[in-house]
């Protein structure tokens, strides 16, 4: 019906009907696939497969042959690929999920973001004996990539633990209890890019795309990828991003890396419309045991999103003035202090505070299903409102004139 070069005319001319997800799904019964041209769809979510690509210049050529270990605000990365023998320069992977050797609660994530907003990082570079330290910032690194071996996960997993017992794990803050008294969930249900283009008909290898705010591509299909949860490999610059959508969240087991993705999806013909319209209660949510990670019984978003907040509030006035506050102590992303409320910048509405302090913090988290009960979800680790201010930032992109669609150099495949 259409093809994506119309599209781009459309966009270019400043004609173009461009909706978010959420917008589609509104008004879908009353359009028809000639009434818009794109639907913006986002996730944003811990995503474990988050890495960096840093190229440092870190001593005069000469200084050194090459860099055998390196740290970065003490978190550790690869030399390499490349030596660079004899060129003062350091080349590293850094994963976002490595822990730092000075602080266990600080891992890649948080450093992600402290060099996008700007912050100094401390680089350890050992080489032949010699120790070399010297402080970066984000704008005197040669290189700096962030790409993510999967990401954007259709229908992921809900998490349980079916023992007696709390067990540490990247899918809980305070470790998961059981036998089945809470659940944690991850997916930005039906609005996240995947679970709206279900054939892969749009998204393919070379797609545009926004990693963290940034202008980026899609690599290709990414680890664990099958027909029924595929899922991305994407990259972009880390010049760019926009610290909101990313950084790092501390886990029972650690430290994990948020990472945010949005995808145009362009409305070429009716097939890609249907699609587009589905919703919450229509997606699948296996349930899992956090110790083998193997579905027994199964949900769905609805259960997850239909009747939760997307954002958490907190009542300063109904606070019990404890001298250690839990939710200052244990907050993932470090969002709250108590003189000053929630930092939206950095709440993630993960509803941890929820349950460590009842009294003082309101948010639905909805419930699960399982036999004859309702397990209570106690921890999100996705972020349905980034998501959905994402999406609208790229149709923002997109109405402006500043962001075109790509035509994918070869498809993925194993849609469904």
């Amino acid at each position: 019906m259409k093809t994506l070069g119309e599209i781009n005319e459309r966009i270019r001319r400043g004609e173009a009907v461009v909706m978010t997800a959420g917008e589609f799904k509104e008004k879908a019964e009353g359009l028809s696939p000639r009434e818009v041209d794109v639907v913006t769809c986002a996730t944003c979510a811990l995503m474990s497969g988050t890495a960096a690509l840093l190229s440092m210049p870190v001593a005069r050529r000469g200084e050194f042959q090459r860099a055998r270990r390196v740290w970065i605000n003490g978190v550790p990365a690869l030399p390499g690929p490349c030596p660079n023998e004899r060129l003062g320069l350091v080349e590293a992977v850094v994963f976002g999920s490595s822990p730092s050797s000075q602080d266990p609660r600080y891992g890649g994530g948080h450093l992600f973001r402290d060099l996008v907003e700007g912050r100094g990082v401390e680089v350890v570079v050992e080489a032949a004996g010699r120790r070399i330290e010297k402080e970066m910032h984000l704008e005197e690194m040669e290189y700096a990539k962030l790409f993510t071996t999967r990401s954007s996960f259709r229908n992921y997993f809900a998490f349980v633990n079916r023992r007696r017992g709390r067990v540490k794990s990247i899918f809980s803050v305070l470790g998961l209890r059981g036998p089945l008294l809470e659940a944690s969930v991850s997916g930005c249900g039906e609005i996240n890019p995947l679970q709206n283009d279900p054939g892969l008909l749009t998204i393919g290898v070379g797609t545009r795309i926004l990693l963290n705010g940034a202008p980026g591509y899609v690599l290709g299909r990414g680890t664990r990828f099958s027909g029924e949860r595929p899922n991305l490999s994407v990259t972009a610059e880390m010049r760019g991003m926009i610290p909101r959508f990313m950084g790092g969240f501390l886990t029972s087991a650690g430290p994990e890396c948020i990472t945010s993705l949005a995808v145009p999806i362009p409305v070429l013909n009716r097939e890609i419309f249907e699609g587009l319209k589905v919703l919450d209660p229509q997606i699948g949510l296996p349930i899992a045991d956090v110790h083998d990670r193997l579905p027994f019984a199964s949900s769905d978003y609805g259960r997850v999103w239909r009747e939760a907040d997307t954002r958490i509030r907190y009542l300063p006035e109904r606070c019990q003035k404890h001298r250690l506050c839990p939710v200052e102590e244990r907050c993932p992303t470090g969002a709250f202090r108590r003189g000053r409320g929630i930092d939206k910048e950095r709440c993630f509405e993960c509803g941890v505070c929820v349950g460590l302090c009842p009294s003082s913090f309101r948010g639905r988290l909805g419930t699960l299903p399982l036999g004859d009960r309702e397990v209570p979800i106690t921890l999100r680790q996705s972020c349905r409102r980034k998501a959905e201010e994402l999406a609208g930032r790229l149709k923002n992109e997109i109405l402006r004139g500043r962001f075109l669609l790509s035509e994918p150099l070869e498809p993925l495949g194993g849609g469904k």
